[in-house]
């Protein structure tokens, strides 16, 4: 009998703590939590890799582990808004840690890509500023309450991601002077199923929020599991030291692409953009990823036949028919990228191994044939 107390005297504290059952919406932030908790558990992942966060149909086993949640941590209703209802109802006990809400980072501004923002190749001139833009006259047949020097006065505090020149064209604070002439159906000139809010949610594609974001949920873990609490401390620490180094290796990679001018599939890479000083010259679907109507897909293949657009990107939300259609009779490559985790394997290296291969994948497109 001693012999056995003094064995069990032995195990280490962290396994006698109660460890939380946590639960992550979808695979980049099941990631980051899964770095934070690192042996001590494993969190639950409601939505499979490469699964459309936008929409989703939850299934009853899904609804279970939901509702066996102690800790939930999820973007946030501004990119998971059918979530709400379902937390509210399936987890009314768990806490809920929205990680678009943690304060100490810049959330970026919607902004209205659809409309082309690089002049014809034949126009650069030495006017234009670092990433090829002048005045481009965003105007009245766009319904834009836009002048032409675009209104920046660089209040939108994107300085702590070392670029200030991003592009926006926003004005009002929000940049959402806009009115019916898209024809859009909500105040955002989405017409679709869901309102992002005022701001940009696919904050995870820059690392440095990311790191914010791992912080907030050691934080959280430690609160719930105090006897863990250095554990989680550790765990974070090492994962932002992970992403410092990441960071620094995804800049020197997309250094040289800063002025090529690309089209995005849908406008859902904008934080990554930011990040590593690249500016979309255009995108085929906004933020919402809704299928093109025919009025946009003409000006986008009239508009590659007068730019200088060296890649249209593809996506499983847009599909590769449009970057297809779009680069026609034009010498612009094609290739397919995803902000979510497409085909990687759930857990703590995703996170690393989504973004590196985001960079690659700009690279390949924007990088000389």
């Amino acid at each position: 009998m001693i012999r056995l107390l003094t064995a069990c005297c032995l195990v280490p504290a962290a396994a006698w703590a109660e460890v939380p059952k946590v639960m992550t919406d979808f695979a980049p932030v099941h990631s980051l939590t899964a770095q934070v908790m690192g042996d001590l558990g494993s969190p639950d992942l409601l939505l499979p890799p490469g699964a459309d966060p936008h929409h989703f149909a939850l299934r009853p086993s899904d609804a279970g582990k939901l509702g066996e949640a102690e800790i939930l941590f999820w973007t946030g209703p501004d990119l998971t808004p059918w979530l709400s209802d379902m937390i509210d109802t399936l987890a009314p006990s768990a806490t809920q840690v929205s990680l678009l809400n943690v304060p100490g980072w810049e959330p970026l501004p919607i902004r209205d890509i659809q409309q082309f923002v690089v002049p014809a190749a034949e126009e650069h001139d030495d006017d234009h500023d670092d990433h090829g833009h002048d005045d481009h006259a965003h105007g009245d047949d766009h319904g834009h309450a836009h002048d032409d020097d675009h209104g920046h006065d660089d209040d939108h505090g994107h300085d702590d991601h070392g670029h200030d020149d991003h592009g926006h064209a926003h004005d009002d604070g929000h940049g959402h002077a806009h009115n019916d002439d898209h024809g859009h159906d909500d105040d955002h000139g989405h017409a679709h199923d869901h309102d992002h809010g005022d701001f940009d949610p696919h904050a995870w594609l820059d690392p440095a929020i990311a790191q914010v974001w791992v912080t907030a949920i050691a934080d959280q873990l430690s609160t719930a599991d105090p006897d863990n609490a250095t554990i989680y401390a550790a765990n974070a620490e090492a994962a932002i030291a992970r992403l410092t180094e990441l960071d620094a290796e995804l800049a020197s990679q997309l250094a040289p692409y800063a002025g090529r001018a690309y089209v995005l599939p849908h406008d859902g890479y904008q934080y990554f953009e930011v990040r590593y000083g690249l500016t979309a010259a255009g995108a085929i679907s906004g933020i919402d990823a809704r299928t093109p109507g025919p009025a946009q897909v003409a000006s986008l293949r009239d508009q590659m036949a007068e730019s200088d657009i060296v890649c249209v990107f593809s996506d499983a939300e847009i599909g590769e028919r449009w970057a297809t259609v779009v680069t026609e009779s034009t010498d612009a490559r094609t290739v397919r990228i995803d902000g979510v985790g497409v085909d990687l394997d759930s857990g703590a290296d995703l996170y690393d191994a989504l973004l590196r291969r985001l960079a690659d994948d700009f690279a390949d497109c924007l990088g000389d044939a």
